[in-house]
């Protein structure tokens, strides 16, 4: 075997499932130095590194090792010590990482595929996501007929697989006969093309239509493949018919999805569709001390705010950040104090690039897909004015510029003008549910 090809190839499907916050503090050291007797034996640089791969990416790294090889049975960990006198690691340390507990009280079901960790009991509600955990709980009163399909989005990081995922554990608690199955559209997708090869269409259809429950992870990449939309489309209308639950998540409103047909927006739109947005401060504590609490990590208050203040819109990030406090406050065997979280912070967190007006413009104009140049011409057609006065919306609210420079910009209007514009907008928001949603996407992709 070799293990270090196997380990790369494992770090990459790592990689992809956590922060680069997340990967850089708890993998970068990480190889393995042996194969014996069906055990992996794992090499990390310390009892801190080892402590909390067991305690929070055990599961994880030994289901992707199992399903590289059938002849892994079992996971352990090897603390490394540097050599004095060579430059190489040698073991010093081993601990038997849970090798006799049942995989079904530990590891991700491979018959439905939900982790266990993701359940309502969890999920940190806060004003951002109150709707959409109603939504997820309201669909338990009444299975296949309320709120069907579900139908959640919201940028990376806010916590929709958890939801999603916390529905099917739910259901499967109350109903252990329930047959549910969660994937991801890229498993669809691949699933469905793999059959058409094989000439197995038939049996596609049968594997996914057998389940009282479909959970769909990131819609969105159904985008332009218009046969796995088809079989999407007929696989939906039976589970409906049948009043067999279909639970959805996406980065964007169905509506915004280019490259989704018509019919199956149509379809989404049938059901509940709820969002996710970004944290509000108040929720970002909350989560924050969420988190502290179930690692028994203590933070002053002071640090707390700072950390919601500083790290806006995703839960990821906010986790990452604190898995480096826990990394630092081990190693340096004390608390941090606030200069030194910032220190942390402004090290691991990427600063978000500063858009220009012009590429603030250019964003808005492509999503209502017309000329970025009838935004400067003095022109009073109805589908340039709409984009013009969010344009200008956008750069008051959320850019902080002011109203005469806002019209300098855009042309040379007058700032009474501009006021104007954000005035209707802001009132317009209150009222108009679209032009919200519209506002919230076109938000969403500038950052």
């Amino acid at each position: 075997m070799d293990t270090k090809e196997l380990w790369n190839n494992i770090l990459l499907e790592i990689e992809t499932s956590v922060s680069k916050a997340n990967f850089t503090t708890w993998f970068k050291e990480t190889k393995i130095s042996g194969f014996d007797k069906g055990t992996i034996y794992l090499s990390v640089p310390n009892t801190f590194v080892q402590e909390w791969l067991l305690k929070k990416f055990h599961s994880l790294i030994l289901k992707l090792l199992r399903q590289s090889s059938e002849s892994i049975h079992a996971l352990e960990y090897v603390i490394k010590e540097e050599s004095k006198q060579k430059n190489q690691y040698v073991p010093t340390k081993t601990i038997l990482a849970t090798r006799e507990l049942p995989l079904s009280e530990h590891y991700i079901n491979k018959d439905n595929n939900l982790n266990p960790r993701y359940t309502f009991e969890s999920f940190v509600v806060g004003p951002f996501n109150e709707l959409a955990n109603a939504a997820a709980q309201g669909v338990l009163k009444n299975l296949g007929v309320a709120y069907n399909p579900l139908f959640i989005y919201g940028n990376t990081g806010h916590g929709k697989t958890h939801l999603i995922q916390a529905v099917g554990n739910a259901v499967k608690a109350i109903d252990s006969s329930k047959k549910i199955f969660y994937f991801t559209s890229e498993k669809f997708v691949n699933d469905y093309i793999s059959s058409v090869q094989a000439n197995k269409v038939d049996k596609f259809k049968e594997k996914y239509r057998k389940y009282d429950m479909l959970i769909m992870d990131d819609v969105q990449f159904l985008s332009g493949k218009e046969r796995t939309q088809e079989e999407l489309f007929h696989l939906f209308n039976i589970m409906k018919d049948n009043n067999k639950q279909i639970v959805f998540s996406c980065d964007k409103h169905p509506n915004f999805v280019n490259g989704l047909e018509d019919r199956l927006k149509s379809r989404f739109a049938s059901g509940m569709i709820v969002d996710i947005p970004a944290p509000d401060h108040e929720s970002r504590v909350a989560i924050i001390r969420s988190k502290c609490a179930s690692i028994n990590l203590f933070i002053d208050n002071e640090i707390i705010d700072y950390l919601a203040d500083s790290i806006k819109g995703n839960i990821r990030d906010l986790e990452g950040v604190i898995n480096l406090i826990v990394c630092q406050t081990e190693t340096k065997n004390k608390t941090l104090n606030l200069n030194e979280v910032k220190d942390l912070v402004k090290n691991s967190i990427k600063q978000k690039k500063l858009l220009s007006y012009k590429e603030v413009i250019k964003i808005i104009t492509d999503f209502y897909k017309i000329e970025e140049e009838m935004i400067y011409k003095k022109t009073r057609k109805k589908e340039v004015i709409k984009p013009r006065q969010i344009i200008m919306y956008i750069l008051r609210e959320d850019f902080s510029i002011s109203y005469p420079s806002i019209g300098e910009k855009l042309g040379g209007r007058d700032h009474t003008t501009v006021i104007h514009s954000c005035e209707k907008i802001k009132k317009e928001v209150k009222i108009d549910m679209l032009l919200l949603k519209e506002i919230q996407e076109i938000r969403s992709i500038i950052g």
